[in-house]
């Protein structure tokens, strides 16, 4: 069923009302959404009766990832859409604020358990919706898989417009503040992974570390492969991917950095960075600049799953050099694919590899130190070897259907 205004109605006790900030498309197809999320929301229904999910409603063309929702297996019957307007200027906000607030309001009233993903400022209607819950005295959960408001510091001197930077000066305060409020008045935070639990847990009532993955059970390296990709790691060039948006806060630049180090040290490897983003063309340059096109392939935004599996697998280094405190899912990837992280250390990825080390992590923001773990362990490949095996076991636990079981019990536990 979907709806662009709520309809008050019974709905079965066990209903959940979600905000996902991921947006919806308008099309001749009806909606389009993006295809995680489009599981995310076959798993929540696999543990409630009834979910209703609010989205911001974007139009014009969607990203290449966006499926028609109603081709997506998505129960229609069970999971209700309710289109929001996107608001991220402060004029669209206000003009829209109070109508949505009470959009909100009935929805609330028709859900037996809230939860509500928060980040950013105006046009948050997580946000909206967890301090109007607050105002009816309803139990309600906030989830977020990165610190918004650090993200915004960090491009109030990075992004690469001035009107970007500027705009991240003015409101990262205001956003860290709208978060630690938000939070206070939550009944549970769920926070995706260490890093975000870490920065956030202190402003909670109670905090819970999640994961919010979309990897299947099948997704996993077979036994046989991973064997087979111990044996190859022996000999050959050091095999290198990463796996995520070409942005300042993901580290291009240093990333590009030790790449050239590792040419300049004499060690035979290739890498590929896959993903799009505004700093895409810029590494491009430096790649021809440094003479790194033999070694570093920059393929950009790659749509097809499988052959994204297949370079997780085949890589024997996952290679990160993350800027701000976020959960990136990435690294679980890597991690199922039996890729060992090899990258700037922080609580995320140390939790991750912490039962079995399937990884090695160096100080944040030390290329030198990343390159010289990279160079050791491009001389000594039986410890890689045993970084692959160690980290296969690390990503042993996660999967989408036990993830969001997890999470949904971690619901109806606090709410």
């Amino acid at each position: 069923m979907t709806s662009t205004q709520p309809i008050v109605m019974a709905t079965p006790g066990n209903t959940l009302l979600l905000y996902a900030p991921v947006p919806l498309y308008s099309s001749g197809q009806g909606y389009l959404l993006e295809d995680q999320a489009c599981n995310g929301l076959r798993r929540w229904a696999e543990n409630f009766d009834h979910v209703i999910v609010m989205h911001p409603l974007q139009h014009g063309a969607a990203p290449p990832s966006w499926i028609p929702v109603e081709s997506s297996g998505i129960d229609l019957d069970r999971v209700e859409f309710v289109a929001l307007p996107t608001a991220y200027r402060p004029d669209q906000f206000l003009l829209h604020y109070g109508k949505v607030r009470r959009q909100i309001a009935q929805l609330i009233d028709r859900a037996q358990y809230l939860t509500f993903a928060i980040g950013g400022l105006f046009g948050d209607w997580g946000a909206v919706a967890a301090l109007e819950a607050h105002r009816k005295g309803r139990r309600f959960a906030v989830w977020t898989d990165r610190v918004e408001s650090d993200v915004a510091r960090h491009e109030a001197t990075s992004a690469p417009t001035l009107k970007a930077r500027v705009r991240a000066r003015l409101f990262h305060r205001p956003m860290a503040m709208l978060e630690r409020a938000v939070i206070r008045r939550a009944t549970v935070g769920l926070f995706h992974g260490a890093e975000t639990h870490a920065a956030y847990a202190p402003y909670a009532k109670a905090a819970e570390i999640v994961h919010d993955i979309h990897l299947r059970e099948e997704d996993r390296i077979p036994a046989d492969e991973l064997k087979k990709k111990q044996e190859t790691v022996l000999q050959g060039p050091l095999k290198i991917c990463y796996l995520g948006r070409a942005d300042p806060m993901k580290g291009t630049d240093d990333w590009m950095a030790v790449m050239a180090n590792l040419k300049a040290a004499g060690i035979d490897f290739h890498a590929t960075w896959l993903g799009a983003g505004e700093r895409l063309q810029a590494m491009k340059d430096q790649s021809d600049s440094l003479g790194l096109g033999a070694q570093v392939a920059l393929p950009g935004f790659v749509r097809d799953r499988a052959a994204i599996l297949t370079a997780l697998r085949e890589a024997q280094v996952f290679v990160f050099c993350h800027k701000t405190p976020e959960s990136p899912r990435n690294l679980i990837e890597a991690l199922v694919s039996g890729t060992p992280l090899v990258g700037y250390d922080s609580p995320f990825p140390r939790d991750l590899i912490a039962a079995n080390g399937g990884g090695w992590l160096s100080p944040k923001d030390d290329v030198k130190a990343l390159t010289a773990v990279l160079v050791s362990l491009a001389g000594d490949r039986q410890r890689l070897a045993d970084l692959i095996d160690r980290a296969a076991r690390d990503g042993s636990p996660f999967n989408d259907v036990a993830v969001f079981k997890h999470r949904s019990e971690v619901i109806r536990a606090h709410l």
